[in-house]
């Protein structure tokens, strides 16, 4: 017989578990509908066949604190209920929260986590919690109904048509079996609520439940002789008045697992334990209702009954029939419980269900507190309510609570599912398209309280990743005062100044909480903005931020020993911070259009800018990477003027960039430090351009001999010819003694413009055209000897490029201009020979090409985007005419 009903009832249990789980995948409603109803059907086909067939020895259950859990089974209670009166100073925590947009949230939670079921493509690990509660949930309404049955049984028809002909015993026997459900029903009402208070800490009740009994002794010693005191012993007038003072007092607050009822007799009201009481209370009620009826079952001494007594023809029946009612409710529960204990206990399902969803130690409290809430919406509704819950929806709802435990529980179940590969997308999305979690989130970065540091920066790394993505960057960046909290992380090390001619010093430490993890806090605020960063229009809400340009230039600063100590490593922090604020005020710098130029304006103008990117360069030998985010910086920075000129004039910035640029290499050119070398030319030669008194600065150091040795070093040759060219051309004419080492490049120049191609010729050309002006024709003439090459050859090449470049080109859009000025120097140098050597080449034709096919791409020398800056004096239309003109003669 075992096994026939072992057999049934797993095949109970398979019914449930398909059922459950083919309707978590049902997308409409019609169909859900039909599913439902056909598996009400075969559940109360096979419940009313099998249903008091189940017998099972009940077994009592050793209790594991850590590894077993409690539910009720009765709606929670209200706030208000749970809460009562409060009048003391201290601000109670409620174990219940109640959404506030009632039904309205709940309809838009389930829509939400339904579309985020559909598009997940990764099985949700929380799955395994919500089949339970409903198996769970089935079991306990069918107990429920039988019981309410049996209730209704022995109240009508025993106790209201048998009262008086009931047997003794068995009028006690059935007071005593609906005093003993009684009890059960009001311990399972109650269980979930004590359960809820018990997770929002992690904290045990052991040694501290001691310590609180033992302090409450003591308060209350105190208190007795207090008041023994002020009644026997004379009082003077200056201490009752000093008495009278009230201190100052701090708000304080209760942890919910350690509410007590009553004054004085917390350990035994301690949350936890009273969950453990209750929790064996239903047990021990469940086993002695399974004793108490089977042994009336067992027995059948309902009395005698004699012929003609018609009042007790039917008290046997109706006695049978309540004692099995009260036996079959009784062990439904067993088995739930034994079923409940087996999966918790011995399968370690919660456990299993937090390691898979890689939340650590303290992540077991977030999956109890998700399954008692999906238990509690099986037992409470419809016993498929806890099916449409998602661990990501209940997280998100535990933001809105005022519960700072709730809270933390929350935050960090979207923590992990958002940094963790395989969850982070599908939960990105889901925050995403929630408004209100976002700025929940976005307020969370302003809680500088000390308790709430970690639900402050598990808020911070969600919003780091979410801001990932444009989308979701624009939603955060377009939330009211969303910068604001943002800067908030950032921590102000930098004080007033006392007078309008100072600056405030930079502090080393803070002069508050050392134990606070600023530096943690400092790279988070950055990679949001650096993030941020990337959308052009953010960029330009960073700028309008108040006070968050200086904070951002203030992590720019680098301690000399922290760039050379060779042990530098264990202040990862602090050279991650200042790497993120490089590429910060890079991508900043960096901006195009009118957004940009004003935030050029506005980096360049700050005092510390420039003095600590030269910092990074003079010490960051060891870093590389970020000698090239600082150099990055100066690069962006030289496309104004005016910071051009605030660079130039920082003494020792040059210096250091052709300390770099001209450094040899030792692990080859392709490594970090060769595309450091290739940065710092270019921003050397953006620092020269349009720029006398810089050209003055490089003068001054003596590198033209080694800028034209460098024409010779393929990584760096073409930023070399660039410096060269701008040197020559704004220098002035009263630099043309210091120019003359110039001369010794021709022959390189040469060569390269009749056998490169592309950028290398583009610069080389024009690198030319301006040598050549330093030179007399007798000179000249030398130059083409010791390079090989002649006069027609370098004509040839000029027309050759014109004719491949018959339209301005956006890899080389100076080439033409270029080749347009070489050629008006050759024919000015040797008029007769070199005007009638072009016109047999053609030149005329292609500059007539050159006439109609002019942009302006043609007449700058750089561009922020697709804005030109820096026009030269004259176009290339112009240029054009005047080679036709002497072409023309």
């Amino acid at each position: 017989m075992w096994k026939n009903v072992k057999s049934r009832f797993t095949r109970f249990l398979c019914i449930i578990n398909n059922s459950s789980s083919h309707y978590a995948l049902f997308k409409n409603e019609k169909e859900t509908n039909k599913k439902v109803k056909s598996f009400r059907l075969r559940f109360e086909s096979e419940t009313s066949k099998h249903n008091e067939r189940f017998i099972m020895d009940s077994r009592k259950f050793e209790e594991d604190e850590d590894r077993s859990i409690r539910l009720q089974v009765s709606e929670l209670q209200k706030l208000e209920e749970a809460r009562g009166s409060n009048d003391t100073v201290f601000d109670l925590r409620s174990s219940i929260e109640k959404g506030d947009s009632g039904e309205t949230a709940d309809a838009a939670s389930v829509s939400s986590a339904t579309a985020f079921r559909r598009k997940s493509t990764v099985p949700a690990p929380e799955k395994k919690l919500t089949l339970f509660a409903l198996q769970l949930a089935i079991l306990e309404k069918t107990a429920t109904g039988i019981g309410t049955l049996g209730f209704i049984w022995a109240t009508v028809v025993l106790l209201g048509g048998f009262a008086i002909t009931l047997d003794g015993s068995d009028f006690w026997f059935i007071t005593i079996i609906l005093l003993i459900e009684g009890a059960r029903i009001f311990s399972r009402s109650h269980e979930l609520e004590w359960q809820h208070q018990a997770t929002w800490t992690v904290a045990g009740v052991g040694i501290s439940s001691f310590r609180a009994l033992r302090s409450s002794s003591a308060s209350l010693l105190k208190n007795l002789k207090r008041i023994s005191a002020s009644i026997f012993k004379p009082r003077s007038r200056e201490a009752t008045a000093r008495d009278c003072v009230v201190p100052e007092t701090t708000l304080e607050t209760w942890k919910n697992s350690d509410v007590p009822l009553i004054p004085y007799a917390r350990w035994f009201f301690i949350s936890s334990t009273v969950s453990r009481l209750l929790y064996w209370l239903q047990l021990l009620s469940a086993t002695a209702c399974v004793a108490l009826s089977s042994y009336k079952l067992v027995r059948h001494n309902y009395g005698d009954v004699h012929k003609g007594d018609t009042d007790k023809r039917n008290r046997q029946s109706a006695l049978n029939i309540f004692y099995s009612l009260a036996f079959a409710e009784a062990l439904l529960f067993l088995v739930e419980k034994v079923y409940w204990e087996w999966q918790v206990s011995v399968c370690n399902l919660l456990e299993n269900v937090t390691r898979e969803c890689e939340f650590g130690v303290t992540g077991l409290v977030s999956i109890k507190r998700f399954f008692y809430d999906s238990y509690s919406k099986c037992v409470n509704g419809s016993i498929f309510d806890g099916l449409k819950m998602d661990i990501v929806s209940f997280g998100m709802e535990l933001l809105d609570s005022n519960s700072s435990d709730e809270q933390l529980i929350g935050v960090r179940i979207l923590r992990q599912f958002a940094v963790t590969e395989r969850y982070s997308e599908d939960t990105l999305e889901k925050i995403g398209i929630n408004l209100p979690v976002i700025e929940r989130l976005v307020e969370m970065l302003n809680w500088k309280d000390l308790q709430e540091e970690e639900i402050r920066r598990s808020a911070a790394e969600i919003l780091s990743k979410l801001a990932g993505k444009k989308q979701n960057s624009l939603r955060v960046a377009g939330i009211s005062g969303a910068m604001e909290s943002i800067s908030s992380l950032l921590e102000n090390t930098r004080s007033s100044g006392e007078a309008p001619d100072e600056i405030g010093e930079k502090k080393v430490f803070h002069d508050h909480n050392l134990h606070y993890d600023f530096w943690r806090f400092n790279n988070l605020g950055l990679l949001i903005l650096k993030k941020l960063a990337k959308d052009h229009d953010n960029c330009g809400k960073l700028g309008n931020t108040r006070g968050l340009l200086p904070k951002i230039i203030d992590f720019t600063h680098a301690d000399e020993n922290l760039l050379r100590d060779e042990n530098a490593d264990i202040a990862r922090s602090c050279v991650l911070t200042l790497k993120r604020s490089l590429q910060l005020v890079k991508m900043l710098a960096s901006t195009t259009g009118n957004t940009g130029k004003c935030l050029r304006r506005e980096i360049s103008e700050i005092v510390f800018t420039v003095s600590n990117v030269r910092d990074v360069l003079r010490h960051g030998a060891r870093y590389p990477k970020l000698q090239k985010l600082g150099i990055g910086i100066l690069t962006n920075l030289a496309l104004e003027a005016e910071a051009r000129e605030r660079i130039g004039g920082t003494g020792g910035v040059l210096k250091e960039l052709f300390n770099i640029f001209f450094k040899r290499e030792t692990h080859g050119d392709e490594g970090n430090e060769g595309c450091v070398r290739i940065a710092a030319g270019e921003a050397i030669a953006m620092l020269v351009l349009e720029s006398k008194s810089n050209c003055l600065h490089v003068l001054r150091l003596g590198v033209i001999g080694r800028l034209v040795e460098a024409l010779e070093v393929p990584p760096i040759r073409v930023n070399a010819a660039r410096v060269l060219r701008n040197l020559c051309l704004y220098s002035g004419d009263e630099c043309f003694h210091d120019l003359k080492f110039v001369k010794a490049a021709g022959p390189t120049v040469l060569k390269s413009i009749t056998s490169e191609d592309n950028k290398l010729q583009e610069v080389m050309v024009g690198l030319a055209a301006q040598v050549f002006r330093f030179m007399s024709s007798k000179e000249s003439s030398y130059v083409f000897m010791d390079s090989g090459i002649k006069r027609q050859e370098l004509a040839n090449s000029l027309v050759s490029i014109l004719k491949k470049n018959d339209k301005p080109a956006i890899k080389v859009p100076r080439i033409r201009r270029f080749v347009i000025e070489l050629a008006i120097w050759m024919m000015e140098d040797d008029l007769e020979d070199n005007v009638a050597l072009f016109r047999e080449m053609g030149l005329e034709i292609e500059l007539e090409k050159v006439l109609e096919t002019t942009a302006e791409l043609e007449n700058f020398d750089v561009f922020s985007g697709t804005v030109g800056l820096s026009r030269h004096s004259r176009t290339v239309h112009s240029l054009a005419e005047l080679a036709l003109e002497i072409l023309r003669g």
